[in-house]
């Protein structure tokens, strides 16, 4: 039996990582001909070019995007691995890096990274705030915060609340425009789109017992995040669905009320989700455990 070439593999995650041999070198701290050597050496191996070589950059051919996820989970793996014997020392110390949506990052994330960044000194924290949908294996995430439901996935998922969500309007636009009685009323009035959905032209709109009445709302205001519509929101300028963390503060003044009650759109959660792989570096089980305690 022939052991799997680890060290080839592990090698061209990171060529694919960082799109080029030299800076594969630089990151794993390797000569540039020891990185070629391994990638010529797994394509021997394997009887199919991983990349395409021009003078000026290389890409990824069919046969390495389809192999790719594995190289990367044999790389996360055994860095788990090494993690997993360090922590024996307690000896927690790396990069963690985290991806999590603008909005909740700034907000409610933000305060959390700092203690964590108390707690753990000698651990570096790679936070990217985007409210689009980041692909953890392929971007090389270690986590993401992920608010919604969450999409059948071989991704890692835990729970920590869940969320809701309101169709809120201020006073005056109710004062100006009208109260809506049912989710089909929307479609009259000027309506704030969270454009950062599979479907933002129709809103899926459900009642207590269930039942989804889909919407076509009339849209006066799109965006792809939803801090930038509490302002105009506030101003009396529309109606608009967000979620708890964003506009609670507003309700609670008397600034935004809730004019549907009774309906909301979809189930919704705060999650935060990891790559299928149950053997993760002690640093990322270090600031997953805190998360899990302090996000709210």
């Amino acid at each position: 039996m022939t052991l799997p070439d680890y060290e080839a593999w592990a090698i061209f995650a990171a060529v694919a990582r960082r799109g080029s041999f030299t800076a594969a070198a630089k990151e794993l701290n390797l000569s540039k001909p020891t990185i070629s050597k391994a990638i010529t050496r797994l394509e021997q191996s394997l009887g199919t070019v991983l990349f395409h070589r021009t003078s000026r950059k290389i890409s990824l051919s069919t046969a390495g995007r389809s192999l790719l996820p594995h190289a990367q989970q044999i790389s996360y793996d055994g860095e788990a691995a090494m993690e997993a014997a360090r922590d024996t020392t307690h000896l927690l110390n790396g990069r963690v890096s985290l991806a999590a949506p603008l909005s909740y990052g700034l907000s409610h994330l933000a305060p959390v990274i700092a203690d964590f960044m108390c707690a753990y000194p000698e651990i570096t924290v790679d936070l990217q705030l985007n409210d689009a949908r980041v692909d953890l294996i392929e971007e090389g995430f270690d986590c993401a915060i992920r608010i919604g439901a969450l999409p059948d996935s071989s991704l890692r998922a835990i729970k920590l609340r869940n969320m809701s969500g309101y169709f809120i309007a201020a006073p005056s636009y109710i004062e100006r425009k009208g109260q809506p009685e049912t989710p089909a009323d929307l479609g009259e009035h000027d309506c704030f789109i969270y454009s950062n959905t599979p479907s933002p032209e129709v809103w899926s709109i459900s009642d207590k017992s269930g039942e989804i009445t889909s919407v076509r709302p009339k849209a006066r205001f799109r965006s792809n995040n939803g801090d930038v519509m509490l302002p105009a929101l506030i101003a009396g300028r529309g109606i608009g669905y967000l979620p708890d963390f964003l506009c609670q503060k507003a309700l609670d003044a008397g600034d935004l009320i809730n004019i549907l009650p009774d309906w909301h759109m979809g189930e919704m959660a705060l999650n935060i989700v990891m790559p299928p792989s149950r053997l993760r570096p002690a640093r990322v089980d270090a600031l997953v455990d805190f998360l899990k305690d302090n996000l709210r």
